[in-house]
């Protein structure tokens, strides 16, 4: 099974989390086991799974890769401007999979799931579910 929800972002770099969507989606299939893969279409965002309990963690990372891939200073820059967010979404990562047990998704109390925007504002980021069951009784 495989569908595409599609998310606007407002700032140019920002983390959004998506983790309802997916839980949404992986409900409605009614998969008892499997996986769910989360993946981003675009070369300037990425796909992370994070804690969730507070914002800090969030803005941690985006401070630590400004620090780290800063803007403006990239061959690809005499482009279009957005050097800084190839390099930062390629060392994230356009997907992730998590596991699907007993119907719902396996993360732990504190892993959410993020859309990662580094080249925004966007109308929408395209962002493909795809969930692959495996038909192999329980555990």
């Amino acid at each position: 099974m495989q569908m595409i929800i599609k998310i606007p972002t407002n700032r140019r770099e920002e983390l959004y989390d998506i983790t309802s969507e997916v839980k949404r989606i992986v409900s409605e299939t009614r998969v008892q086991y499997g996986l769910v893969n989360i993946y981003v279409r675009g070369a300037t965002a990425a796909i992370m799974i994070q804690e969730n309990w507070d914002t800090s963690v969030q803005t941690d990372l985006l401070n630590l890769l400004r620090r780290l891939i800063p803007q403006g200073v990239w061959e690809h820059d005499r482009q279009d401007g957005n050097g800084d967010a190839h390099l930062k979404s390629g060392l994230i990562g356009p997907s992730e999979t998590v596991p699907i047990i007993d119907s719902v998704l396996g993360l732990s109390t504190w892993q959410n799931i993020y859309l990662c925007e580094f080249d925004g504002p966007r109308a929408n980021r395209e962002i493909v579910i795809t969930i692959i069951s495996h038909n192999f009784g329980t555990r």
